[in-house]
């Protein structure tokens, strides 16, 4: 799902909203998880999960066209671990 579908099915749902109240609503919420993201703060919706960012450290990586070792710089990468409720509802069917 795309975010401009996650708009159209929640202003679809809503139609007492505007679309555009929607999109700014949902653009919102997106930007306030990325900018806290950004200050290193965790972001934790209870039956959906959570995001958090974590660090990797500087490595020797491998160009895989020559095999010849390259320097790859360390970084921050954000991470998504689900929540319990999620996770047994993806997996209510495999029983």
């Amino acid at each position: 799902m795309t975010k401009s579908e996650l708009i159209a099915r929640l202003a679809e749902k809503n139609p007492h909203l505007y679309q555009r109240d929607v999109e700014r609503i949902v653009t919102t919420i997106f930007d306030e998880i990325a900018e806290a993201l950004a200050r290193g703060d965790r972001v934790e919706l209870r039956g959906f999960g959570a995001f958090s960012v974590k660090s990797r450290d500087a490595r020797q990586g491998r160009n895989p066209r020559t095999g010849e070792q390259v320097a790859v710089d360390g970084k921050v990468v954000p991470f998504f671990k689900t929540g319990k409720q999620l996770r047994e509802r993806l997996n209510a069917g495999d029983e």
